[in-house]
């Protein structure tokens, strides 16, 4: 496991389109997943210690901005035959687990995660609904144990995406396992 942190994008970058199935073919366009304030799409995996610790977490937020505005979509670059706990089965028994209500798609060709920039599971980037990039670090400050955060930065992203206000100029990395790129 190699941790990394996310890389700097500049804020403002336009979200690339792009068409992911779902693990049961259903086949999404990056323009239906936007709610009408943004989207918060988070590249992750089912393996990856750093995402598995902020699942549950990302789901219940999840929930709570879909009332702002703000639709949550989770793509997957990690379909890899070395890495079988991220094969699109496995994808949907994490569904089924977790009870992950927002589309959870497979980036098979890792093309999505590669025009993002992403670089670890999770790397999480929030868009606008013009959708320009906003927000694009970690969830709070303390991945592996909820009960110890202090700041959640993506929380106060949302809300200041919300309000109108201009992005959070303070945007700590997300970090967590290398993607695994295939040659």
């Amino acid at each position: 496991m190699a941790l990394l942190e996310s890389e700097k994008i500049p804020l403002g970058s336009i979200l690339p389109a792009f068409r992911l199935p779902d693990p049961n073919g259903t086949v999404y366009d990056s323009d239906s997943l936007f709610g009408s304030t943004g989207l918060l799409l988070v590249v992750t995996c089912n393996h990856c210690p750093y995402a598995q610790a902020i699942w549950p977490r990302l789901i219940r937020f999840a929930a709570e901005i879909l009332s702002l505005g703000v639709k949550t979509a989770a793509l997957n670059p990690n379909i890899h035959p070395d890495y079988p706990d991220d094969s699109p089965d496995a994808m949907k028994t994490k569904i089924q687990e977790l009870e992950i209500f927002f589309p959870y798609l497979i980036d098979a060709e890792q093309n999505v995660a590669r025009s993002l920039k992403a670089v670890c599971t999770p790397d999480l980037f929030l868009y606008d609904s013009d959708h320009t990039l906003y927000y694009h670090g970690r969830m709070d400050d303390n991945w592996k144990n909820e009960k110890q955060v202090s700041r959640k930065e993506l929380e106060n992203a949302v809300h200041q995406l919300v309000k109108g206000n201009p992005a959070p100029i303070n945007q700590m990395p997300s970090m967590g396992c290398s993607i695994k790129w295939k040659e």
